[in-house]
């Protein structure tokens, strides 16, 4: 990460201004059921409806919602420059540096590897950052200030979801490091059958001459079929995290219905509230699934 973070430096303008922009979406898209809450409030007292006040409270929301999307889709363009110009930075290093290595080492790393390091490494890695910057920092703050927003409402309701977090960590610790195995060792396969691939076909005349094409093939039929197993397992377990972490989001959504339910015929939570809170419920959580 502090190597990265020395090629990220040179963008630090886009990357301060998508900082601001994911604060500016996530807080308004937090403050809408807010107003939605205040919405429902508005007409559910009986003879005491104010449909003038209610549509003042949709037409923020209406404004609210257009300045978060322009705020999203402008950060989405800022990310994108500065992951490609990163990763271009990092290929262009990496070709440098590859004209000064002593013969020794290019004895010993075939081409192949070389090249998949260059090319589909350096492309997982944007992809990675692409992500990084687009939910790391939006979920941040997404969680940050859903926890204010929801301690405002109520505290209780708030706690509950606090001490139930946990369950959707232990899950994704599980997952995950299980996924990362299996990622890393997909990664390590794929190299060597690019490896094998730049060496067959580059030494084709050189195979002929000596008879090894079918042990050349053994050979990549071994490393493909350890390929097809290890991506296999690899979105196999990477592909539990979002239905395991939303079953743990349910659990938390179902518990908040139910104790803010009780809360409402004894007035320490108002039908609006209640719907501010299960919206928050949901969002809360969302950031962790995604980071």
């Amino acid at each position: 990460m502090k190597k990265l973070f020395k090629y990220i430096g040179k963008y630090w303008i886009l990357l301060i201004l998508s900082i601001i922009l994911a604060g500016i979406s996530v807080v308004l898209q937090l403050y809408v059921p807010v107003l939605f809450g205040n919405a429902i409030d508005e007409i559910v007292a009986a003879h005491n409806v104010s449909f003038t006040q209610m549509w003042l409270y949709l037409k923020q929301i209406l404004l609210f919602v257009v300045i978060a999307a322009a705020a999203i889709w402008i950060m989405n363009l800022v990310n994108n420059r500065m992951t490609y110009h990163i990763v271009q930075d990092i290929r262009s290093q990496a070709i440098r540096h590859i004209q000064r290595l002593p013969l020794s080492y290019l004895d010993r790393h075939s081409s192949g590897d070389i090249v998949s390091r260059i090319i589909a490494d350096t492309d997982i890695l944007s992809d990675g950052i692409l992500l990084g910057f687009t939910q790391l920092f939006s979920g941040i703050v997404t969680i940050v200030v859903t926890l204010i927003f929801m301690f405002s409402k109520n505290f209780w309701i708030t706690l509950l979801v606090i001490v139930l977090t946990p369950m959707s960590f232990l899950i994704a610790r599980f997952i995950s490091s299980r996924s990362f195995e299996m990622f890393h060792k997909q990664s390590e396969t794929r190299g060597n059958q690019t490896a094998l691939i730049d060496e067959m076909i580059g030494n084709q005349k050189v195979v002929k001459a000596f008879g090894y094409e079918e042990k050349a093939s053994e050979r990549f039929a071994q490393i493909n079929a350890d390929l097809q197993k290890y991506s296999q397992k690899a979105v196999f377990y990477s592909s539990l995290t979002n239905p395991s972490t939303r079953f743990v989001n349910n659990v938390i959504y179902a518990g908040v219905a139910l104790v803010g339910a009780f809360m409402i015929p004894g007035g320490a939570l108002t039908v609006g509230g209640l719907s501010v809170l299960l919206s928050y419920a949901n969002q809360y959580m969302k950031p962790f699934n995604d980071i």
